[in-house]
């Protein structure tokens, strides 16, 4: 456990050091006017507030989708759904992000809402899978040994099959969450800003300066997002449940 404690200890502070020396280069680098502009502290805030935006309300969207719907696929009366439901998550897994973007262009526009949506359909397969293989991996007995002090279905599933799920079941939200991060760098090619769009001012400028900031940051943020949901997912579990009961 304290190894643990150090390990996530020590993430954060790491990127705390990178973004700052990040802030520090920008600052203080020999830069021209237009690059002075893109990476201003405000610049930078402003894009990279976008990119958590998108990534937050996608994979939030997909884990209260996708995990509701893991649990009724594990119940035995629904099992023989499972295998189109997961067939039809992988093909919008294979789709290419662009174009799913380019298709949901024609449907919901510019913006916001059509990056959000294109990485809801990344997000669910995942998570998804993730939520039945931690569901169907618990021990029979244990189900068993839990109907016969009386539990019912949904005590069983709350109190037993959950909590032991759980740390399968976050990993698919970590997995899904930094693929997230990584992907919505793409967004910008749809109006909807982030993080992506300095690397796109980098590359079509050919300003290397601003493409190397714009994908240092990202990999910061995916990085970030990453310790975040690992700390859920370690809080959440039931060895530290019950230490801290």
């Amino acid at each position: 456990m304290k190894r643990l404690g150090l390990r996530m200890a020590i993430t954060p502070i790491l990127l705390l050091i990178v973004t700052a020396a990040i802030l520090w280069w920008v600052n203080h680098a020999q830069l021209d006017f237009g690059e002075k502009a893109v990476l201003s502290t405000a610049n930078l805030r402003a894009r990279a507030w976008e990119h958590v935006k998108i990534c937050v309300v996608s994979t939030s969207l997909a884990t209260l989708i996708a995990v509701p719907l893991g649990i009724a696929m594990s119940r035995r009366s629904l099992r023989h759904a499972g295998t189109p439901i997961l067939f039809v998550a992988n093909i919008g897994q294979t789709v290419p992000t662009v174009a799913v973007l380019a298709l949901m262009l024609t449907v919901t526009g510019l913006g916001f809402r059509t990056a959000v949506f294109a990485l809801w359909i990344y997000s669910l397969l995942p998570i998804l899978q993730n939520t039945l293989v931690g569901l169907r991996g618990v021990d029979p007995a244990t189900v068993e040994a839990a109907r016969g002090m009386g539990m019912g279905p949904a005590g069983v599933l709350l109190r037993v099959e959950l909590p032991l799920a759980m740390p399968v079941v976050m990993a698919g939200i970590r997995t899904a969450t930094v693929v997230n991060v990584g992907t919505a760098a793409l967004a910008t090619f749809i109006g909807a800003g982030g993080l992506g769009a300095i690397i796109e001012i980098g590359i079509n400028n050919q300003r290397d300066h601003l493409l190397y900031v714009g994908a240092v940051l990202t990999a910061m943020l995916a990085l970030a997002a990453d310790w975040v949901v690992g700390v859920i997912g370690v809080l959440i579990s039931p060895r530290h449940t019950q230490a801290v009961g």
